[in-house]
């Protein structure tokens, strides 16, 4: 059974060894899990998933393929949803 859950926002990511990562939090750094993994290659593994897993990696994501979208097309692909101009799609301006 687990035990418990974290909320994977605002954090950091590392490797420690070659099968320890762990995860520490910007707003409380003093907050830190370690985990251990069988081999190198699945630390890695697990790292690149979290990281991928973040709210702000897709926000990121959606602002960067939105702008490919908008130089290829000349629309902005948001447009149509009415959303194109809230914070939370523009580069920069979202609270970290």
């Amino acid at each position: 059974q687990p035990i418990g859950a974290l909320l994977l926002e605002h954090c950091r990511i590392t490797k420690e060894e070659e099968n320890v990562f762990s995860i520490s939090f910007i707003e409380e750094p003093e907050r830190k899990y370690c985990f251990e993994c069988d081999s190198g290659e699945q630390c890695q593994e697990w790292i690149e998933a979290l990281k991928r897993a973040s709210y702000e990696f897709m926000r990121r994501s959606l602002i960067f393929y939105r702008n490919e979208i908008q130089k290829m097309t000349g629309k902005d692909p948001l447009e149509q949803y009415g959303i194109s101009e809230e914070a939370r799609f523009q580069l920069g301006t979202h609270k970290q």
